[in-house]
């Protein structure tokens, strides 16, 4: 288990270059609809993301059996913090912080794997699932930002 989950916290960010293309960082900053998040809303929220899921880890490894409430980022005072950002440095960040976290997931015993949090909506779930949950709400970030960069850059044709 613990090697496959490594393997996908090594690759999730490989296809970053894929994902930005040819867009600027103007055009990472725009809202191609005026009610969803821009691709750097999105890299911030997952830069925000990856500190968070840090903390929850760092909880569900100290305390026992810590209730984690669901996120808001939108209130999130880190989260608006990283939006201000240039999306050159958000990206950096995100990179950054990932390569923490990959070096502290790595450094996870099976027991500590096992060790249990309790989420406000879904219930307990041992830490492996937290880690698979952060990579699913990564993916689908991603894949946000991966249309609302495509739908931009369409735009301006």
């Amino acid at each position: 288990m613990k090697s496959a989950l490594l393997t996908r916290f090594e690759l999730s960010l490989a296809g970053l270059p894929q994902i930005l293309g040819t867009a600027t960082p103007e055009q990472l900053r725009l809202r191609s609809l005026p009610d969803k998040w821009s691709a750097h809303e999105n890299f911030a929220h997952l830069a925000h993301f990856t500190l968070v899921t840090q903390d929850r880890m760092a909880r569900i490894l100290q305390e026992e059996a810590p209730l984690i409430e669901r996120l808001k980022p939108d209130t999130e005072p880190a989260f608006l913090l990283l939006v201000e950002r240039s999306p050159q440095d958000v990206l950096a960040e995100l990179q950054a912080l990932r390569a923490q976290l990959n070096q502290q997931v790595a450094a996870l015993s099976e027991a500590q794997l096992d060790r249990i949090g309790i989420h406000s909506a879904a219930g307990p779930m041992p830490l492996k699932a937290w880690l698979e949950l952060f990579l699913v709400h990564e993916a689908h970030h991603l894949y946000l930002a991966f249309w609302r960069i495509r739908e931009v850059l369409q735009k301006a044709r």
